[in-house]
């Protein structure tokens, strides 16, 4: 019984972190991980690459949720359907 227990404050503690995260709009190293699914490694190389969108106080690293969702998303990778009809719409004005 005492492990189940366990088991449960823990899940309720990771469930509360990921509601902090999200009332957040300037995140931590460890939270942008946990939000990209990225590991801290591969952002720390990123930052200093500068391709990621970052800030920096002092010696801490600092993420603006927006921000980093925007750049999640900005390599969209069209649907066949999406460029047919983009092909389509091209034919038919540039005749």
């Amino acid at each position: 019984m005492n492990e189940a227990l366990q088991i449960i404050e823990a899940r309720l503690a990771r469930i509360e972190k990921y509601a902090l995260i999200n009332t957040k709009s300037a995140l931590t190293i460890d939270e942008a991980a946990i939000i990209t699914g990225i590991s801290k490694g591969q952002i720390y190389r990123l930052t200093s690459e500068r391709q990621i969108p970052h800030y920096k106080r002092g010696q801490k690293l600092y993420f603006n949720k927006v921000e980093l969702e925007a750049w999640l998303l900005e390599r969209k990778i069209e649907t066949s359907a999406s460029i047919e009809s983009q092909a389509a719409t091209y034919a038919a004005t540039h005749r």
